[in-house]
């Protein structure tokens, strides 16, 4: 089933600064800017969410990966391959 347009969450114009030349380059190819935007930035969000996360979790991380060096993997008695 397609998704509706009451499906999609709400949008929000905004204004963007973009160097001459990518502009015409872009509009040349017709290359949709809101696409490209949003997907960029969807990118650039989730990134930036995981590096935040890998900090926050580094040191339960690292104590794991300490555990396991010391007393090997949990289960492994159980594993068939």
């Amino acid at each position: 089933m397609r998704p509706t347009a009451s499906d999609a969450p709400p949008r929000r114009a905004t204004n963007i600064s973009l160097p001459e030349d990518i502009y015409k380059d872009a509009k040349e190819l017709g290359i949709n800017f809101s696409q490209t935007c949003e997907r960029a930035l969807r990118q650039a969000v989730q990134a930036e969410k995981d590096r935040q996360w890998a900090i926050k979790y580094a040191g339960f991380i690292e104590a794991y990966n300490e555990m396991v060096e010391r007393e090997g993997l949990p289960l492994a008695q159980y594993r068939t391959f």
